[in-house]
């Protein structure tokens, strides 16, 4: 069962890591009695953040870490079910004074702020998918999430454009910025049409219910249609780092002003803090996952720009304190600096199309460069099922996402047992 396979890859990393539950709960900031219930297949966690934990802190390669969140995408999906008949759920999120999240067992201590919402149906847990949260890293550490992405229900002029953002726990009304894209013609190959404007129908208006965790629910208006076909759910994580230390960070203060660096799962609430900005490369994760009973076909992903101008002049600080070289997981790359950007396949990935369906996500890594731009950009996802399709936005909370050439920056990074920002040695400005 999905419960089992779930818990089974836990234990699988678990030994191998050699770390005992105490260790491993020290770690992590959970309790040894909450993660062996996570092992043992007695508890499914209710958000996927402590699951990254875990995984990372015991060394799971890129692969693992796909396949156990699609194990506990259907454990998750499983455990819902079972809430359905009355069973015991897991301890809520708990979020702190910074709008992250952790899991807050019955035995840990956990700053208590606001409660996010409880999920509305059991169909809402069923789609859940992954959750980013934020910390200011100063004064929070080691609390991992991964950025969640919500469906709104705001159709754009085409009639069937909906405008999704991560981490959303309503519903976003928000207009795109970008509504006088025209239709492309739907015969045109993928390669040929990777830029133009995609044409949505009408029947794929939609609404969206957020779950607990903040997940991410795109029902197609009749999704109790004969042919079950429904918008897809969609969560994304802009947040998400190539390495320990491979990310930068541009931000428009001095070293002296600036909070040490983060760990991946706080990079949301430090950056939004310092108001940066992605420099050089941002990377994305995105989860696609059917939501009916029919299959979804997920015909082409677009990248839109919002603007284009000069990069920023601001200094560039290097995540990671003392870290060692970043892990190959590319898939699909965008050049922002092209004068029409594209998603191409990348690393061998095949291009789309792809199928997904409620018991078969998808996961796509997103590589955005940019050297000579500062650029506002987002995503678009044609899907398309039985008689119905439709456009879905993929952007930040409503707003597009931001990334600047760093080239010729000022440099700073952070180096172990140091306690301040000090200017990079060896490459006292980013190279070209």
């Amino acid at each position: 069962m999905a419960g089992d396979e779930f818990s089974a890859l836990l234990g699988q990393l678990k030994e191998r890591s050699g770390l005992s539950y105490g260790v491993l709960g020290k770690r992590l900031h959970t309790s040894a009695s909450t993660l062996h219930r996570y092992v043992n297949g007695d508890a499914v966690p209710t958000d996927y953040a402590p699951v990254e934990r875990f995984a990372r802190v015991c060394r799971a390669t890129p692969e693992e870490l796909v396949e156990l969140h699609r194990r506990w995408v259907l454990a998750d999906a499983r455990r819902g079910q079972k809430a359905d008949g009355g069973a015991a759920e897991e301890p809520r999120t708990v979020p702190t004074a910074a709008g992250d999240g952790t899991p807050a067992a019955a035995d840990e201590a956990v700053p208590e702020v606001e409660r996010r919402a409880p999920a509305k149906t059991p169909v809402a847990r069923r789609r859940a998918a992954v959750l980013v949260g934020a910390a200011v890293a100063a004064a929070l550490v080691s609390a991992a999430l991964v950025a969640q992405l919500v469906p709104g229900t705001g159709d754009d002029d085409q009639g069937g454009k909906k405008s999704v953002g991560s981490a959303s726990e309503s519903v976003d009304d928000s207009p795109a910025p970008s509504e006088s894209a025209g239709r492309k013609d739907r015969s045109a190959s993928p390669s040929a049409s990777r830029s133009g404007s995609p044409t949505a129908s009408a029947s794929a208006s939609a609404s969206a219910s957020a779950s607990r965790s903040g997940a991410a629910a795109g029902a197609a208006q009749g999704g109790g249609a004969e042919d079950g076909a429904t918008a897809p759910a969609v969560a994304v994580d802009p947040y998400k780092w190539e390495g320990p230390c491979s990310q930068h960070y541009l931000v428009d203060k001095k070293p002296e002003q600036v909070p040490p660096p983060p760990g991946e799962p706080d990079a949301r609430g430090w950056v939004t803090a310092l108001g940066g900005v992605a420099g050089g490369r941002q990377m994305l994760a995105v989860t696609v996952q059917g939501t009916g009973k029919a299959t979804v076909v997920l015909d082409e992903l677009h990248v839109r720009v919002v603007e284009k101008s000069a990069p920023l002049s601001w200094n560039d600080f290097a995540m990671g304190v003392g870290c060692g070289g970043g892990v190959d997981t590319a898939a699909f790359g965008v050049d922002l600096d092209a004068g029409r950007p594209a998603v191409s396949p990348k690393a061998g990935q095949r291009d789309f199309p792809y199928k997904v369906s409620e018991s078969d996500p998808e996961v796509f890594h997103i590589f955005a460069d940019a050297r000579a731009h500062n650029v506002s950009w987002y995503l678009e996802l044609e899907w398309s099922s039985g008689g119905k399709q439709g456009t879905l936005r993929i952007d930040d909370r409503g707003n597009p996402f931001r990334t600047s050439g760093n080239v010729g920056r000022p440099a700073y990074n952070y180096p172990l047992g140091d306690s301040e920002w000090t200017r990079d040695e060896w490459s006292p400005h980013v190279p070209g």
